[in-house]
């Protein structure tokens, strides 16, 4: 049964594509235009609309959105014509809203996709992460120092303490990290917006970042899991809700004990997982939507655990 399941959804793989496609589509429109909540609307509703359209059974079992009050495809949503095997999926429609909406880079639409029982059901909150490419992926540990992590990274990546650079999303929250990989002789890679293209970075032999670390969204944990489980990386995260209304989400979710480290195959288990996305604005893993004036041209991502592939996929749509 399983071998017919991840059949299955592999031959979604092409329809997944188109959705994220559509996604980026209808986010590009409002690149630059200071409006991050209708571009995150307008992706929401191009991806709701064709996932609609396709003949599988989806459920939504964790989405961006409610943590910031933003549109979403929300946890427990049924999309498809419901035929087949359940397939679970992971969301966000549109990573880095503000990125879109300031007209700076790393935006991406994007999905996780697995056979029932595959992808960790949560609540929209907030995780402490590391993550590492297949080099480090066995020597990280959440509960180490941030000087032990590097150090050790460092070690299996065969470089120099001060060679490693450490991704960290921009954030005040982050300021006492930063001071520490500091001191810890690292470089510090700060970036704006969008944790699911670093993270998934730290996988490239030729990119700049060795080590992702900070707090972000548990949707984008599952998503990067999803992703590490296709390229052999590892994220180690835990939950940490970061007020009294996330601590109550995440209860009313089932989730009473935020101690637990959860890894990538955590995250995302079973051996037919599979990560899609596309470029809304050009960052570490694709490129942006670019329009013509008649074609528009986007570039995806298609990531596969069994068999363990990467796809690159280059898409003209002819305007009209």
């Amino acid at each position: 049964m399983a071998e017919k399941n991840g059949s299955a959804f592999a031959n979604l793989a092409l329809e997944f594509v188109r959705v994220t496609e559509v996604g980026a589509i209808a986010a590009a429109k409002w690149i630059g235009k200071g409006d991050g909540k209708a571009a995150d609307q307008a992706s929401v509703d191009a991806m709701r609309t064709y996932f609609n359209a396709i003949d599988f059974n989806g459920i939504i079992v964790i989405g961006e959105g409610a943590k910031d009050e933003a549109a979403e495809l929300y946890i427990g949503e049924k999309l498809g014509k419901g035929s087949g095997p359940l397939c679970e999926i992971a969301v966000d429609p549109l990573e880095c809203t503000d990125s879109v909406a300031h007209g700076r880079s790393n935006a991406l639409s994007v999905i996780a996709t697995g056979p029932e029982g595959s992808l960790y059901r949560a609540a929209d909150s907030y995780m402490e992460k590391i993550a590492v490419g297949p080099l480090a992926a066995e020597v990280v540990d959440l509960d180490a120092s941030v000087q032990d992590n590097i150090r050790n990274s460092a070690k299996a990546l065969d470089k120099d303490v001060s060679e490693i650079t450490v991704a960290v999303l921009e954030r005040e929250r982050h300021d006492k990290l930063v001071s520490e990989v500091r001191a810890a002789g690292a470089r510090v890679l700060l970036f704006t917006d969008g944790d699911v293209a670093m993270a998934i970075a730290t996988c490239k032999g030729s990119s700049p970042v060795d080590i992702l670390m900070g707090v972000g969204g548990s949707a984008e944990a599952v998503l990067t899991a999803a992703a590490m489980r296709c390229l052999g990386g590892e994220i180690l995260c835990r939950w940490k809700p970061k007020d009294e209304k996330h601590i109550a989400r995440l209860n009313a979710a089932g989730v009473t004990d935020f101690s637990p480290v959860f890894s990538s195959t955590d995250l995302a288990r079973g051996d037919n997982v599979s990560f899609t996305a596309t470029g809304v604005m050009t960052g570490p893993l694709v490129k942006g939507v670019t329009v013509g004036a008649q074609y528009t041209n986007t570039h995806s991502i298609v990531m596969s655990s069994n068999p363990r592939t990467v796809r690159y996929i280059s898409t003209r749509h002819i305007n009209g």
